[in-house]
């Protein structure tokens, strides 16, 4: 039995598309939400998950990190996709033919000056790849929707022009994840730690908290806050470092960050991906 990777979103969305590229041997699951391409790991309907978590022109995915630590999975790597938009039509019509464009509200002002050039009025879909389901299915060539090529292939729609986005670097990240962590492999490109925690209610527990990855020479790539189950006073930090656990530097930061926290998780020891380092380049 082949083995499956769950994605937000519909076959020829984005996620689809960072399926195909991590994980080609894998069947790709589409679920409708992230919760629910989580809950197909969690059920084993899935082997792994691909979860996106920020965008490098939108920032981070909203609610991605809150749902990640509750999940009981483990990042196992992570994969970056340059975000092509492309204007899809039916096989009949041509770019002058369309008035409408429609696309998930995170993709049309990507595309705002190639649409306010040709008088093409956007239109908001919960998803780019339903937005080029639905325009496969209708019968009005004066609509097309914002997607990607592997969307046009999947429908059968047309490439009326190619890489329409406005910013020339947009990339998504997305984290894989599975039931069981591994904590065996080591990167050609270095590897990374992901983990949550919460300081201690003491003064300058933060400041403190973070001295120890100064010290030991532990690179730390991202530190998020959000808010626990509501609470303004519940907050909760999503970091990132280069290293490994079993690295003598990586174990004395962690170490001493346990000192001023009640709270510490490791989420995930996976290999850096190569296009973390290429990020300058329009790959």
């Amino acid at each position: 039995m082949s083995q499956k990777i769950a994605f937000q979103g519909e076959l020829g969305a984005y996620g689809h598309e960072a399926c195909v590229t991590a994980r080609p041997d894998f069947d790709p699951l589409p679920c409708t939400t992230f919760d629910a391409a989580i809950e197909a790991v969690r059920s084993r309907a899935a082997d792994l998950g691909m979860i996106a978590v920020e965008n490098s022109t939108y920032g981070r995915v909203a609610d991605v990190h809150s749902l990640l630590p509750k999940s009981g999975l483990h990042i196992v790597d992570e994969t970056f996709v340059r975000v092509h938009v492309n204007l899809l039509g039916k096989p009949e019509a041509a770019l002058d033919d369309i008035n409408e464009a429609h696309g998930h509200p995170v993709i049309l002002p990507q595309c705002g000056e190639f649409l306010r050039k040709h008088n093409i009025t956007p239109r908001t879909s919960s998803d780019n790849a339903r937005a080029a389901r639905e325009v496969a299915g209708g019968d009005d060539i004066s609509i097309a929707a914002l997607a990607s090529e592997l969307a046009a292939d999947i429908y059968g729609l047309k490439v009326l022009a190619r890489h329409i986005e406005d910013h020339a670097r947009n990339t998504t990240r997305f984290l894989i994840m599975a039931r069981e962590a591994d904590y065996s492999r080591r990167g050609d490109t270095g590897m990374m730690t992901s983990f949550v925690f919460r300081v201690r209610n003491i003064p300058a527990a933060l400041y403190k908290a973070m001295g120890g990855f100064a010290t030991n020479g532990v690179n730390m790539t991202k530190l998020e806050s959000y808010m626990v189950d509501g609470h303004f006073t519940a907050t909760q930090f999503y970091s990132e470092i280069e290293g490994h656990p079993d690295d003598k530097n990586v174990q004395l930061a962690l170490e001493e960050l346990g000192y001023f926290t009640d709270h510490l998780h490791v989420m995930g020891v996976y290999p850096a991906a190569a296009r973390r380092y290429e990020q300058g380049s329009d790959a």
